[in-house]
């Protein structure tokens, strides 16, 4: 498995982030198997610069067994793992906009607590680059700027350590189902696409009834699970409920 962070790729106007992952996914296709594209929030204050509401992405990645090429092993990994890299700069000097700061993390094997650390950091706390850099080569995760200030790699960094920990971010894209269900969509649907339904507040699950997702299905990540909050919609029927949208 291999988790990608990218961030700080966009401007006002341009194609954003969640975008630019679904591009990477779609490159990468032939060999790899996406299992979560997530959005991360990150800190929201006036001191640090972003286009809308300081955001990151993670890329979760499987390798296809029958993308596998040698017999030996550890020179497979090695040479997949390269052109994982490879493919991401490529796409991301593709969609550069100047005035981006984009920024490129690459995980594989386990996750170190100090980049999960800096994950949770990010969302409550100012921080800088070089701090960033230096937990990177500390560790030994691969941590790169591709142009402009070189901010994007705080948020590259933490989207790495925030999809490791599984328990925040709002999902873009749940394995390699098709982004097709908005409005109103039988509970059953939601739960065929192991997501599970809960009431927003509550630890109740949502077994049956109508659930309107809004313009499209997007939800959180919860100790490791992909969950949908919901509340009761404005009208008469008790089985009719709406997502709520969290970050």
């Amino acid at each position: 498995m291999i988790i990608v962070g990218i961030d700080d790729t966009d401007i006002i106007g341009s194609r954003g982030t969640n975008q630019l992952a679904r591009q990477i996914v779609r490159e990468l296709s032939a060999d790899w198997s996406c299992l979560r594209i997530v959005r991360h929030q990150l800190l929201d204050d006036p001191r640090v610069p972003y286009t809308s509401k300081n955001g990151s992405a993670s890329i979760t990645l499987q390798r296809r067994q029958d993308s596998l090429r040698s017999l030996d092993l550890a020179d497979e990994t090695r040479s997949a793992v390269d052109s994982v890299l490879q493919c991401c700069r490529r796409v991301m000097r593709d969609w550069f906009i100047e005035g981006s700061d984009p920024g490129l993390c690459l995980l594989t094997g386990e996750c170190p607590p100090e980049v999960v650390e800096w994950g949770q950091r990010c969302q409550s706390e100012f921080v800088a680059r070089e701090t960033a850099f230096a937990i990177a080569a500390a560790v030994g995760v691969h941590l790169e700027a591709l142009g402009g200030t070189e901010d994007g790699v705080i948020g590259a960094l933490a989207a790495v350590g925030l999809a490791w920990a599984q328990n925040s971010g709002r999902i873009i894209q749940l394995g390699e189902w098709p982004d097709d269900l908005s409005g109103e969509q039988p509970v059953e649907t939601l739960h065929s696409r192991d997501v599970c339904v809960q009431g927003y507040g509550t630890d109740k699950k949502i077994t049956d009834g109508t659930i309107d997702v809004g313009k499209h299905l997007r939800p959180n990540v919860r100790h490791g699970a992909a969950v949908l909050f919901v509340e009761a919609a404005a009208t008469q029927s008790p089985h009719l409920y709406q997502a709520v949208k969290l970050p």
